[in-house]
């Protein structure tokens, strides 16, 4: 996903300046937030494969002890929240780029 991201972001209607590439690096660093994120999904997935196997004779092989599965919910959880607040942070930071361009191409603009 962030390749094609990237490869996109490429494309770009803004000149080439400091602060495009600024905001191309933060739209980049999105993308890849979002991967990560994609990746605790993906374990969230896993991990209840695990608590709930689709057939009953895989409740035969798979042993996780109450414990275990705690750890491994805490671990994803604190991941996932790492990744939210990245993302969250990187957002912010390109919608105040993206405002101030703005301000900077229309004086009179107000940002929101």
């Amino acid at each position: 996903m962030a390749a094609s991201a990237r490869a996109s972001a490429h494309v770009s209607s803004f000149p080439p300046s400091s602060e495009a590439a600024s905001l191309e690096s933060l739209a980049l660093q999105a993308c890849d937030d979002i991967d990560g994120l994609l990746a605790v999904q993906r374990a969230f997935a896993c991990l209840e494969k695990l608590i709930a196997p689709q057939r009953t004779s895989e409740t035969d092989e798979v042993y996780p002890t109450r414990t275990e599965l705690g750890a491994l919910v805490r671990v994803v959880n604190e991941e996932l929240q790492r990744c939210l607040g990245a993302a969250d942070a990187t957002l912010q930071r390109l919608r105040a780029g993206l405002a101030e361009r703005v301000v900077d191409e229309h004086p009179m603009a107000q940002p929101g």
